[in-house]
């Protein structure tokens, strides 16, 4: 009886085994439709890209030629290249910065049960709807030089119109604002989702032992809120990193080259220099910044996810 009980057991056990492989083979066969997306529309443009970026292509012709390293040398020689650097890095790294402070300034504010609390979590989210080049065209129209809402009240009270956006000094962080001002929506949606999730069983143990309001901040808001900070960080940099639609609305990359991202001078190169190799290789140049940049948050952050 015993023998035919444990010839059961294993039966019934081989049985059990072999259902988890077939359901895990089948979850398996799920992953195909999204690697192959993936496949089709990341991995292959991309390899294409550093292909073409060994080449002379000018994006039209049916011929070209292998040059070998002559587009990297050529990158690292060309005074554009970290004229363009810089602004990728002030845009992803800038804008990252204000849109967490502000996003977190106003899910913390606007997480307390104030008065038109819903009406004004629409305003601050509603710019997030609007494309980013129409955003950017409503922008210039308040800061152009000629009839520009700006210099117009400027006018009015007396003082001299300003060139903002003809300023090499100061379009790059007129930029920075702008597409702050668009997306610091998207941050605070995360911090207020962060924010209700926090119990308020720690902040009446808190309360209890008499902590102030900003110990309550330091050593429970944030670092419960450590999952929606990696979210925004890594969100935000590699958002501000590709930046392309205001600029292209607000200056254009100019004056000269003066507030070029690696997206619009890339765009440039291909388009209005017929440069399509060398546009190849400063694309190769920010995918690389934008995975050492994201990776590197990614990093940072989930190590301090674990430590709070």
């Amino acid at each position: 009886m015993s023998e035919l009980v444990g010839k059961l057991k294993a039966k019934t056990g081989f049985s059990r085994r072999k259902q988890k492989v077939s359901k895990e083979s089948s979850l398996w066969w799920m992953y195909i439709p999204a690697v192959l997306f993936v496949t089709i529309f990341i991995v292959y443009p991309f390899m294409d890209g550093v292909r073409i970026s060994f080449t002379d292509w000018n994006g039209f012709s049916q011929s070209f030629n292998f040059i070998g390293l002559e587009q990297y040398t050529r990158m690292f020689n060309d005074p554009t290249t970290w004229t363009v650097i810089r602004n990728t890095l002030l845009y992803g790294i800038g804008s990252t910065l204000l849109q967490n402070g502000l996003g977190l300034l106003y899910a913390i504010l606007l997480n307390n049960s104030i008065k038109f609390r819903s009406v004004t979590r629409t305003i601050v989210y509603l710019p997030v709807i609007i494309s980013p080049l129409i955003m950017g065209y409503i922008f210039y129209l308040f800061f152009a030089f000629q009839n520009g809402a700006l210099n117009d009240a400027l006018l009015f009270f007396g003082f001299d119109p300003v060139n903002a956006l003809g300023n090499a000094d100061i379009n790059p962080y007129i930029i920075v604002l702008v597409n702050t001002y668009q997306f610091v929506g998207i941050a605070m949606i995360i911090y207020l989702a962060g924010l209700q999730g926090i119990s308020k069983d720690f902040y009446e143990a808190a309360d209890i032992d008499g902590a102030s309001a900003f110990q309550k901040f330091k050593k429970i808001t944030m670092p419960m809120l450590a999952p929606s900070i990696t979210i925004n960080v890594v969100i935000n940099i590699i958002g501000g990193l590709k930046l392309f639609d205001v600029i292209v609305a607000l200056t254009g990359g100019g004056p000269g080259n003066a507030s070029q991202s690696s997206s619009t001078f890339m765009y440039d190169l291909y388009f209005s220099r017929q440069d399509a190799g060398y546009a190849a290789t400063q694309g190769v140049l920010i995918a690389f910044i934008i995975l050492v940049l994201s990776m590197l948050a990614l990093w940072y952050f989930k190590r301090k996810e674990i430590e709070a």
